[in-house]
């Protein structure tokens, strides 16, 4: 009888660890329910519709953002560069390539929680369409890392991990039929330091 009772209990603990284990990893992962991807970047386009599954709902309430609706826009986060290897704020990185058609779209360096990362300077760790340097052919190269560059420059700083967050305000992209043929920046690793 206490055989059974041990059994039952075990059963009982690993079917709540593996079932939380599994909400857990689903509410975390970049590439969960209702996503799509687009070379590293990822979205979710029906998170702030009723069309929303339960995961995405919950990740909302989780994280208190404001979504946006499919109508008002779009937001990408990467978490890995154009290697598969994933983004740390102590190296360099160059994002570089076409935007889709938006009228304003904003790009941040984020920590685990996609909050922007404080850099402790003047300088945020953001930028935003209508104050970047465009190439004659229109796609822009940003640098991204701690030391100063020409062009357009991201700053970040410290250790660890990191994410993009690219956001499209007011895009066609923002409706299913506008995700097949868009193409997003190219994240290339510069170089990392200790």
């Amino acid at each position: 009888m206490l055989r059974n009772a041990f059994l039952t209990l075990l059963s009982l603990a690993m079917a709540i660890g593996l079932g939380g284990g599994s909400v857990w990893y689903a509410l975390n992962a970049q590439d969960g329910v209702g996503a799509i991807r687009i070379g590293q970047w990822t979205a979710f386009p029906e998170i702030g519709t009723q069309a929303a599954d339960s995961y995405s709902k919950a990740r909302v309430a989780r994280e208190g953002v404001l979504a946006l609706g499919q109508a008002e826009g779009l937001s990408f986060v990467a978490e890995r560069d154009e290697a598969g290897e994933p983004l740390k704020r102590e190296c360099a990185y160059t994002i570089e390539g076409g935007y889709p058609t938006a009228r304003f779209w904003t790009l941040y360096a984020a920590d685990h929680s996609l909050g922007v990362i404080g850099t402790g300077k003047a300088r945020h760790a953001a930028l935003q369409s209508y104050e970047v340097l465009r190439r004659p052919d229109n796609s822009v190269v940003i640098s991204v890392g701690d030391r100063p560059a020409p062009g357009n420059w991201l700053l970040t700083n410290g250790f660890g991990k990191m994410y993009f967050v690219l956001t499209f305000y007011d895009t066609p992209i923002a409706s299913s039929t506008g995700l097949s043929d868009v193409t997003l920046p190219r994240i290339l690793k510069a170089g990392c330091h200790a």
